[in-house]
């Protein structure tokens, strides 16, 4: 977050929605056994199991790639990625007060793993490919006690950490050709591993969990089998299932009080495993790769995370799941709010339109159509339909409740539909597509007629807006132009040109003048009549494209979000930021403000989607 920014007052933050699946064993149960803990880009989400009441630990700088909670429920450790040649910040968190302990830097580019001694003493912290050590934290004094590399040099790097459940002198780390027990000798500083003897199996883990006796670990491996090792001997034990491996991979172990074994594949699979001979109990297939499993209270009931960002509830009993909560797992493209309410908005991405409730965040609908892409999607103003812009250059409407397709307009555009827009009186739709072009289409109840197809840009139509008496809409284009059209006549008014990519733009409520952004990070004020040079330019971000900006009902307030990650909000009149949103992991790609100025949602390129309080009483 840049040093300007930081004195301005917050945003506040209302809801997420979203997961990151990818994490390994990111979803985590904490010992209250009423709160959920998981990462969504640089945010840690604490969720109440009873009401899904969210609450959020902000403090990381980029995406998060591990979480830890200390057996006693006091601490939360969390690590992140930084970019090459950057040392990556683990911070440890007070649940109580649900503020930063400490934070602690020593490894470069990426944490890769945590874990608390059984005590609350010790955290050990293990870095990605890049930096390849083990670094063991005093959690007292806030100090690195020692240090070492992961895994000798004949082995591969290091995946994974797991403390013992009795003894805060050891753990053990594991990966590609690699599996180690580590002994802490804290009067002369020092970490000492040795090596586990698995004989001619050679395994890359890429879980662990240790019994409760601290007597076996379970390592579950890429190759879809079960190695348990004898902790105190350091030989293996057994290897198996003999027969049917586990399909994709084992990603997670968890071990029952019973001794069973839960297991979650890459194939999606959750599998009740026998404890001694790993074979096959009880199974579940569910959507994409299982990531995570986290059990609540004795284990009668447990949470899956998948790479599909959805999370299950399960019932040990009867094996029934249950899905809880769904988001997107690849980056949102764009969100529309139905006009006249704050409470109902659709996004779209990959594959996919979702239409969501705010009040409770959740999914009401999802619209899939497989191996395309939706690029932009919007309401209609009397709500009746979702019109949609896909990359097989067809636009699509669908009924907003049922989700039944309604129309079809084939071969929209050559080179993929990019961005669309419908007129007041849901008489007509303006689509952009890749090849520059900007359509008119007049729908019927059942049919459609293209009325023109104008040709200016020389590159793809990035955005639409269509003026309030449905007599002119402008298009912003990644050739550096914009265009105000008269889609009565079908010509062209005015044509604004810069040296940027257009991303956006945005009519002023008054229409009397646009405001545009786009990749030189400025924000240029527009006339509408006068448009050979911008009125006003403001510097609207400090690193990266401007990727969504939306204006205030009343016109006193737009928002910008890009490439910095940052959502601001900003005094029309006065050019100035008034309030900044930082929560987003990836790249922010899409905002809106809703018509009656209460909320205001941004979407991003991690799949995330943010729902914040607007922080202006519109005036009446």
């Amino acid at each position: 977050m840049d040093v300007e920014t930081e004195s301005i007052p917050r945003l506040e933050l209302e809801a997420v929605i979203g997961f990151n699946g990818h994490v390994s064993s990111g979803l985590r149960v904490h010992p209250d056994n009423e709160h959920m803990i998981y990462p969504l880009g640089c945010t840690i989400i604490l969720k109440r199991i009873k009401d899904g009441k969210q609450e959020f630990l902000h403090g990381h700088t980029n995406n998060v790639t591990c979480i830890s909670v200390s057996k006693s429920g006091l601490y939360i450790a969390s690590g992140q990625v930084n970019f090459m040649g950057f040392k990556a910040t683990i911070i440890i968190w007070d649940y109580a007060t649900r503020t930063i302990y400490t934070e602690l830097v020593l490894h470069k580019a990426k944490v890769e793993a945590l874990a608390f001694s059984p005590n609350d003493k010790y955290l050990v912290s293990l870095g990605g490919q890049d930096d390849g050590s083990i670094v063991v934290w005093n959690i007292e004094t806030k100090q690195a006690i020692c240090g070492s590399p992961a895994s000798a040099q004949s082995a591969g790097h290091s995946l994974i950490l797991q403390y013992s459940n009795t003894n805060d002198n050891i753990f053990v780390s594991a990966g590609s050709g690699t599996l180690r027990v580590w002994e802490l000798d804290l009067p002369n500083r020092k970490i000492r591993p040795t090596e586990c003897q698995t004989g001619k199996l050679k395994r890359t883990v890429k879980c662990l969990e240790i019994s409760e006796d601290d007597q076996f670990i379970f390592c579950g491996t890429m190759s879809g089998d079960i190695m348990k090792v004898n902790l105190k001997t350091k030989l293996l034990n057994h290897c198996g299932p003999a027969k049917s491996k586990y399909s994709m991979g084992v990603n997670v172990i968890k071990i029952l009080k019973s001794g069973d074994l839960l297991v979650g594949c890459g194939s999606g699979t959750v599998t009740l495993s026998s404890g001694t001979n790993f074979k096959t109990l009880k199974k579940v297939d569910l959507e994409k790769a299982v990531t995570s499993i986290a059990t609540l209270g004795d284990g009668n009931e447990f949470f899956v995370g998948t790479e599909a960002a959805q999370m299950y509830r399960f019932s040990y009993e009867n094996f029934k799941v249950e899905l809880i909560s769904t988001s997107h797992n690849d980056a949102v493209k764009d969100v529309a709010i139905l006009f006249g309410t704050s409470e109902l908005f659709a996004t779209c991405s990959d594959e996919d339109i979702r239409v969501w409730y705010t009040g409770k965040p959740k999914e009401l609908l999802r619209i899939t159509i497989p191996n395309v892409t939706c690029n932009s999607v919007d309401f209609m103003f009397n709500g009746q339909s979702i019109i949609s812009a896909w990359n097989d250059g067809k636009i699509r409407l669908f009924g907003p409740e049922s989700g039944k397709l309604m129309l079809t307009i084939h071969n929209a555009h050559t080179m993929g539909a990019t961005a669309i827009a419908g007129t007041r009186d849901c008489k007509r739709i303006v689509s952009g597509g890749g090849e520059g072009q900007v359509c008119v289409w007049e729908l019927n109840p059942r049919s459609y007629r293209l009325l023109e197809a104008m040709k200016k840009h020389k590159a793809a139509v990035t955005c639409l807006k269509i003026k309030s008496d449905d007599t002119e809409c402008v298009s912003a284009s990644s050739d550096g132009t914009c265009i105000i059209w008269d889609i009565v006549r079908f010509v062209v008014r005015q044509m604004m040109i810069a040296n940027t990519l257009f991303r956006t733009v945005c009519y002023h409520p008054e229409e009397f003048q646009i405001i545009t952004s786009g990749t030189d990070r400025k924000v240029a004020y527009w006339d509408v009549f006068e448009g050979k040079s911008a009125l006003r330019q403001l510097e609207a971000s400090q690193s990266g494209a401007i990727n969504g900006m939306h204006i205030s009902q009343d016109g006193k307030y737009f928002v910008t979000g890009g490439d910095d990650k940052l959502v601001k909000v900003w005094d029309y009149m006065l050019g100035g930021v008034t309030h900044v949103g930082v929560g987003h992991g990836g790249s922010i790609t899409s905002m809106k403000i809703c018509s009656n100025s209460r909320n205001l949602v941004s979407t991003s390129a991690d799949g995330a989607i943010l729902c914040w309080k607007f922080p202006h009483v519109p005036s009446s």
